[in-house]
């Protein structure tokens, strides 16, 4: 209870918000929130914010430790989004809204070849969707479409000590060929990041992997570990390859998996395309997949 007032749970919250019941929204909300904004604001912003929306639509849920919870949604079109912070005792730690940047012209297109799974197992797609609510990615052509995977194991995706990248369940995995192809363009000399530490963005992809399948679809494999790379330039790789061990090198906070296809193997110069899977569901941020 906060106060008289039943609390909201998070399956509410969207539907709470576009009504315009704020008082009960803003009576949810952390001291530190309250201290930044008031609730003439918060209605200020909502009343404008809600403006021709019918409804939102949860696109994911991302546990933290500690019972914290990260919710997202859209509106019917798209166009805006939300996102709140409960912790375990669903008071709301955090929310942001904001109008969200659509590209459906190349949303529904898709690639020709046909995509694994870059792993063995289960993973937790940290990052993946077609917005910058659940992919940060988006905002950028040259990777739009692309995905972070991380094993996450009760709520966490390392366990000891967070600044040793052997800590973490994804480090020293096997990396695969998510399809068939040749190897056009390898990195293998780029030294791990510490994970709780400066990232290279000097090197983004850090050690990396290139695939040509032809159709002009390249696959991206990126953060490989340190000199764990096991192809070179020209080999022809099989669907399920070993292709080296996850690792956490360039622009990376954390060992994890990075993939996306794009039109050319410039990183720079080339347009990132969605690829088809060899699944039925959707990947999204906050789905757990296994292969």
């Amino acid at each position: 209870m906060t106060g008289d007032r039943e609390l909201i749970e998070p399956k509410d919250f969207p539907s709470t918000f576009l009504k315009g019941d704020y008082e009960q929204v803003y009576s949810q909300m952390s001291k530190a929130f309250q201290d930044e904004v008031t609730l003439k604001q918060l209605r200020e912003l909502g009343d404008d914010f809600n403006q021709d929306v019918i409804s939102y639509k949860l696109q994911s849920e991302l546990p933290y430790s500690n019972g914290v919870r990260q919710y997202a949604w859209t509106d019917d079109s798209g166009s805006k989004g939300m996102v709140a912070v409960f912790d375990e005792a669903d008071v709301i730690q955090g929310l942001q809204i904001m109008p969200l940047t659509n590209y459906p012209e190349t949303d529904e297109v898709y690639t020709k070849t046909v995509m694994d799974l870059p792993f063995h197992d289960t993973w937790f797609v940290l990052w993946g969707g077609t917005n910058s609510l659940v992919n940060y990615h988006y905002d950028y052509e040259n990777q739009r479409y692309a995905y972070d995977f991380v094993i996450m194991n009760e709520h966490s995706t390392y366990d000891g000590d967070p600044e040793l990248n052997e800590s973490y369940y994804a480090f020293g995995k096997e990396y695969l060929a998510p399809a068939a192809g040749t190897v056009v363009k390898v990195e293998n000399r780029v030294k791990d990041n510490k994970p709780v530490g400066k990232m290279n963005e000097k090197q983004p992809l850090g050690n990396y992997v290139i695939l040509d399948h032809g159709n002009n679809e390249f696959s991206y494999l990126a953060h490989f570990k340190y000199e764990s790379v096991l192809v070179k330039e020209g080999d022809q790789v099989d669907q399920g390859k070993v292709l080296g061990q996850v690792g956490n090198s360039g622009n990376s906070s954390e060992p994890h998996i990075h993939f996306h296809v794009a039109d050319s193997p410039d990183f720079m110069k080339s347009k990132s395309i969605n690829s088809t899977f060899d699944r039925e569901d959707t990947l999204i941020q906050g789905d757990f997949v296994e292969k």
